[in-house]
Order: structure tokens, then sequence, then C-alpha cells
């Protein structure tokens, strides 16, 4: 064993013990859509139209955690987004109702002097009608009796209020009621506000002090008769009454000692998830990574041997490191990051098939070399292109984290882990392993057991025919035409089916005790008031209710009317967007795609020619459209899963297109006198065992997401199949052929042959590329 391959058995060794102990002793911080409970997304507004600024918005987190704690809700987050946004996350909750109501309300307590039956106008400034009024403001409101009251300006405002306690009057009769405790300076201004109202007759409307919370008078007690002029009530402490019930009295207490926020907030986003649901996805998700992993161990093992065996237990340490890693990294695991897990498992043998390929080229290349050179070179020569195709999902991971939003984010910073780590699996656990093996000479000897210095099936068979696949490249740019042709068309015909996410609305989706078709539910619900939902099913028998704008207390009606035909009714899942938030999000998705687009092709034209970057970049927006235009044919949903997923095969394609490109380079650099179609025929048959070797791997996992992933990842699995087929096709019969194209256009030289690029002696060289490998 040579010390660098100590080195890296050793660093291996270590990463592992450290990656198992975090899997052993710490637990993953799970999203809501994985362990049930409602996530709000609030938008502070200075007015009804005005934004709040960064300031405001912080003061309104702090009254809102503090309203929130006193829920008393299991672990809740907060956190601000952006300048005026504010996410709430709250585990186990189920019915939003109750939260939303707490939560929304601004909480504008104020006492005023009542001058009189209501007789003044209401001079509250227009487009802020749930703003408290200030000092020298009256306004008329009516009472909790209802009569009009003409009352002064603020006296004294809630921010003196020091507690706020609910408690039930047995003696004196009064029921539930809120006492309040006022701070010192509060208390003498609560005193001179009682004593000046009791300068004014028993039974007179002006004895009374007016208490008014959101602009509506929860309680205008009058002052005890024997309270004497200008002395007033000294004991700083008074009591709300008002015919409360006991969660009435609650809120009331909760929202007057939480304090009052400091500008309205609205409900722009908000989903709520079953706790089964959750379970049924980690159950499935795990079921679907056991399973696909466990076929792409077995391919890669018939297909590389001892060598490919070798990569699967890599693979399987890949497995443990990225997990510890989001584990200690605290990063919350959604539902799209729990795909995202999965899937990077299928594509981290990208790396190792790379490797192994180049590595069969050494050995046809050197039948009488070591198999250790060998290897060492198939990791040197396919170090280029491991690098540029894991910095282009990258780029795709760090857009999805920055361009996305809610889970999207989740699925992002998964990825980036994902590939990180299946680089370290790839570059230094499998290559200890694999250098330890070739050092046997056992290994060595026997050519069936190791596994690459045999050509393999898939290349004798390449090398027996001339396909001549670029003869007319032009007849390929015509077929993909075609196809992105169709896909058009599907979507100018059939319409592309967005989601609530980016159209606004809410989707809800129900389980029954009792099974109700379709049909039944959409006439029961038609005869309750809402004729405008539409009713699909979501699978085992469930049914999802999508319906434009809904409250929490329509969405209650509706499963109320659904639950007269199928008995007990529990909410799965709900799903409520504003309009506002839907049309954001929807630009937001166009401008991710935009941005995609132009920093793959910026990359790639750093990297590469700029001829090879446009046809890169051609093919991956005729990826783009074909999902798209599928997924309208089919009439599948485009959501923000959906986005996650396209981005996703962006950076699958541009991968695919890397690696092809990359090999058309180096061909190209030793036979730059060469006619570049046979050149890139040569690069495209060379690279084909990796492509299929690699496709492979992720449609295992794919497969098994698809078949075991339930409703939740079906779509996501089922955009993600089509992308790999159709990157698969499009980085060589489109991005190659659209390279052809420019290229007899472009003035530009060939490339120079690499400096310090070995070639294989002159023996063996190929007469085609004078000097490729063969």
């Amino acid at each position: 064993m040579t010390r660098a391959t100590a080195v890296r058995a050793v660093l291996a060794a270590a990463v592992l013990l450290v990656s198992v102990f975090i899997t052993l002793t710490m637990s993953p911080r799970l999203g809501l859509d994985l362990q049930g409970g409602t996530r709000m997304v609030l938008q502070a507004k200075d007015s009804a139209t005005t934004r709040a600024d960064r300031e405001s918005t912080d003061r309104t987190l702090e009254v809102l955690r503090q309203r929130i704690d006193s829920l008393g809700v299991s672990e809740p987050t907060l956190t601000r987004s952006g300048e005026d946004r504010i996410i709430v996350e709250l585990p186990d909750v189920q019915d939003p109702r109750q939260a939303a109501e707490v939560i929304g309300r601004t909480a504008q307590l104020s006492f005023h002097a009542v001058q009189g039956p209501g007789a003044t106008t209401d001079t509250t400034p227009a487009g802020e009608p749930d703003s408290a009024p200030t000092a020298g403001e009256p306004l008329t409101l009516p009472d909790e009796q209802g009569r009009s009251l003409a009352l002064g300006p603020v006296q004294l405002s809630g921010a003196g209020v020091k507690d706020a306690t609910a408690t039930f009057d047995a003696e004196g009769g009064a029921g539930w009621t809120v006492s309040l405790d006022f701070e010192k300076d509060a208390g003498r201004e609560w005193t001179r506000l009682t004593g000046a109202a009791a300068c004014h007759p028993a039974q007179d409307d002006r004895r009374r002090v007016a208490i008014v919370l959101d602009r509506q008078v929860i309680s205008s007690p009058q002052v005890d008769p024997s309270i004497g002029c200008d002395v007033g009530l000294p004991s700083g402490t008074t009591r709300i009454t008002g015919s409360f019930s006991a969660d009435e009295a609650r809120d009331l207490a909760l929202l007057i000692k939480g304090g009052a926020l400091p500008v309205p907030v609205e409900i722009v986003e908000q989903r709520t998830v079953g706790p089964t649901l959750g379970a049924e996805a980690i159950d499935a998700s795990a079921k679907a990574a056991l399973i696909g992993a466990a076929a792409t161990a077995l391919f890669i093992t018939f297909v590389y041997r001892l060598f490919g065996a070798l990569a699967a237990v890599a693979l399987a340490a890949y497995g443990v490191i990225s997990y510890a890693a989001l584990v200690a990294l605290g990063v919350t695991l959604t539902l799209p990051g729990l795909a995202g897990f999965v899937l990077a498992i299928g594509m981290a043998v990208d790396a190792n098939v790379l490797v192994f390929e180049r590595a069969r080229e050494e050995c046809a290349a050197r039948p009488n070399g070591s198999l250790r050179s060998a290897l060492t070179a198939g990791f040197r020569n396919a170090w280029s292109a491991v690098a540029d195709s894991n910095v282009t999902t990258l780029i795709a991971a760090g857009l999805l984290f920055f361009l996305g939003s809610g889970p999207v984010k989740g699925f992002g910073v998964t990825l980036a882990i994902g590939v990180i780590a299946s680089m370290f699996s790839a570059l230094v656990i499998a290559r200890a392993l694999t250098e330890t093996a070739a050092n046997s000479r056992f290994v060595s000897d026997y050519r069936g057991v190791n596994g690459i210095a045999r050509p393999g099936r898939v290349r004798t068979w390449l090398t027996r025919r001339d396909p001549r696949l670029f003869r007319s490249p032009r007849r390929w740019l015509l077929f993909s035409t075609a196809l992105i042709a169709v896909a058009v068309l599907g979507i100018v015909v059939r319409g592309v089916n967005l989601g609530v996410e980016f159209t606004g609305g809410r989707l809800v989706e129900y389980s029954t005790s009792r099974p109700v078709d379709v049909d039944t539910a959409r006439t029961t619900l038609a005869a309750a008031g809402f004729g405008d939902a539409e009713v699909t099913t979501a699978g085992a028998g469930d049914l999802s209710v999508r319906t434009g704008k809904l409250d929490n207390d329509g969405e209650h009606a509706l499963r109320a009317a659904l639950a007269a035909e199928g008995g007990e009714t529990t909410k799965v899942r709900d799903e409520l967007i504003g309009p506002s938030l839907g049309d954001e999000l929807r630009r937001n998705a166009l401008i991710a795609l935009a941005v995609a687009v132009f920093v793959q092709l910026a990359y790639l034209a750093v990297r590469f020619r700029w001829t090879f970057a446009v046809a890169s970049v051609g093919a991956l927006v005729h990826d783009v459209i074909i999902l798209v235009g599928a997924f309208a044919w089919l009439g599948r949903t485009v959501d923000g899963i959906f986005l996650a997923a396209l981005l996703t095969v962006i950076g699958y394609s541009v991968n695919d297109s890397v690696v092809v490109f990359d090999r058309v380079r180096e061909l190209w650099a030793r036979s730059p006198r060469a006619p570049l179609a046979t050149v890139a025929e040569r690069a495209v048959l060379q690279t084909v065992p990796r492509t299929v070797n690699t496709g492979m791997g992720a449609l295992f996992i794919l497969a098994a997401l698809a078949v075991l992933g339930g409703d939740s990842l079906a779509d996501f699995a089922l955009a993600l199949l089509i992308g790999v087929c159709v990157g698969t096709y499009s980085s060589v019969l489109t991005a190659v052929p659209g390279a052809l194209v420019l290229e007899k256009g472009s003035k530009a030289p060939p490339p120079t042959r690499a400096k310090g690029r070995r070639t294989a002696p002159a023996a063996r060289r190929d007469p085609l590329d004078n000097g490729a490998r063969v």
C-alpha cells in the first residue's frame, strides 16, 4: 500500500466513524410535511397596500413568538423571510383556525374616556381599518350591547399592560373575565382616567371607560359609585368583563399579554400536513432508497465485478456520510429533500463509472501494464469530467436554494450535500478500496475478477460497428425539433395544469371513513355552496378538493359537507396560497429557469468552446420544453416540486453534455486535423458505456420512487424519469449535432493539445485520432 492510499484509507475511516457516531446519537430535523403540522407565511403591511420595512417585521416577529409560545405548541419555528415576510411552523397543529385567529390579529388595545352617546364622526384614516386610533383622535364605535358610543382620544395603550390573566368569577357571577395588571406609569394613567370618569353621575355614559381591541369595544364598565371624583382606582389593576367563554377569555389574555403587532399581517400561504401522510412518505422513501440502492449496487457489481462491489461499499458509505452531514448541519429534511437524498444515491455512482471506464481504456491501450497504473490513470483522466459534471449539478442545487421557496430549498441543500459526499465517496473511499485491491496479485492476474481489465459488453459491441452517427447532423436536429413541436402542441392544446402554488387558491386532501365517489362529492359540495370546487381522487380512496379563495371557516364547512356523505373525514393535506404570492412564485419560477440557463451557459462558455456551450444549452432548453410538454399531455400538475425536478433535470442534462464534450475536447486536441464529425463520433462511442451505466443507476432509484413513493412523490419521480431519458438522448443526439453545425460556421481554430497530457506509445496509436486509446 502506498503512502497516498494509506492517507486516503485513514481519512475515509475517520469520516466514516464520525458519520456513524452522528447517525447513532443525533436525530434528523424533520420538516412539517414529514412530521405533520401547519406552516404559515405571513405578509407584514404598514397599510392595506404598503409593505412593512425590516424593522417593523422584526418587531412583529418577536410579538408573534410570545403569542405562539403561550399557545403551548411543541417546538414552534419562526423566521423572517426577506424584508416583510414571516414563516411560522407549528408542529402537530392540524386545525389552523385557532392559531390563525391568534396570530393574525393586530391586538391593538387602548383605553378611552366615553364622551356620551355616539354623535361624532369616526376619523380613523381611510385605508387603515385595523389601525388603532392615535392620541387626540376621537371615534365612534358600538359598545358590547350594540349602542353607539362617542369615545375620546386614547388615554392609555396596551403597551402599559404588564400581565393579563383569564379568571373565572364564581362569586360575583361575572363568569370568565380577563384581569389586567398595569406597569407603574400606566397604573397612574389608569387612576387618572378612572378618576376623571368618576366625576360624572352614576349611570351616565361618561362615567364609563371603554376598552377597545382592534377597533371593537370589548368592555365599557362603569366606574364604581364608591370611587370619588379625581380619586380613581388606585390599584393599577382592572378587569375586563363581557360574557366570555373560557377559550375566548384565554385567547384575549394571550393577545394582550403577547403585545400588539406593530403592523397588521396577512396570511399569504398556509400548508397543513397530517402526521399519517408524513409517516407514509418516510416509510415509502426508505423502501425506495433500500430497493433502488440495492438494485444499483447489484448492477454496478455485475458490470464491474470486484471493483463494482467495492464501489457499492463506497456507495453505502456515501449514504451514511450524507445522512450524517444533513443531521449535523441541522438541515430540515422535507419531502422533496428526502426524495433528493434518495435520488443522489443513484447519481453517486457516476464518478465511479467515469473512473472505471477510463481505467478500461487504459487497460486496452496497455494490455501489459499493471492494474494499479491503469486505475491511477483512470482517476487522473476522469478528473476533468467529474469536476465539471459535479459543478453543473451544484449550480442547479444553488439555484434551487436561492430561487426556490419552502420545501424546494430543502431539496437544493440535500442535493448539494449529496454531490459533495458522492465526490468524497468516489475519490477517497472507493479509490482507497480499489487501489488496495489492485495491489493484490490474484486480483491483478485474473482479468475476469477485477472488472476493468476487460472492455465490457457495451464497449465491445460498439467497437465492432461503425454507426457513423453524425454523417448528417441536421437530421438529428430535425428530429429534436419535431419532438419540441409535439411538446409545444401539448402546451397549447392541453394547457399547463398549474398547481395552486402558482395560481393561488386552496387545495385540500381528505380521507373519509366511507368511500365517496368523485361525482357524489361534487354534487354534495355544490349543494353546500361550493359549486366552483374541483374534486379529484388522490389515491387510496382519498379526495382532493381544489377551490379559489377559501378561508379557514370555509374549509371547515366544506369538510363538514363531505362528512355528511363520507362519515368521519380527516384532513390529510391542506395548501392555501394567496393570489399575490401565487403570481410572485410563478414569476420567480420563470426567473429561476432563465437564470439556470444563463448560468450554465456562462460556465460552459468558460470551460469549453462557445459552440459547445451554446449546443449544450440548446439541448437543455430542448429537455425543459419536452418535459413541460409531457406533463401538459399527461394532465399532471406543475408546481414547486415539479420545478425542483425540472432544475435537477437541467443539471443532469448539462452533466451528460459535459462528459461528452470533455472527451471531444480531449480527442480533438490530439488530432486537430481530423474531421470534427469523426472525432465527435469517436468521443460519443467512448462515453456511451458511462452514459448507459450512470443512467441505469439513476433509473433504478427513480423507478423505485415512482412505484413506492406514493402520490406525494409520483409526479416528482415521473418528471425525473422523463428528464433522465430525454437528457441522455439530447446530450448525444442534440448537443453534439448542434455543436457540429455551429462549428461549420465558426472561424475559431481547433484546440491545441493540453500541456503535460500523456499519450499512448506510438505503436499503439489509433490512426484516426493520432494517439487516442483504443
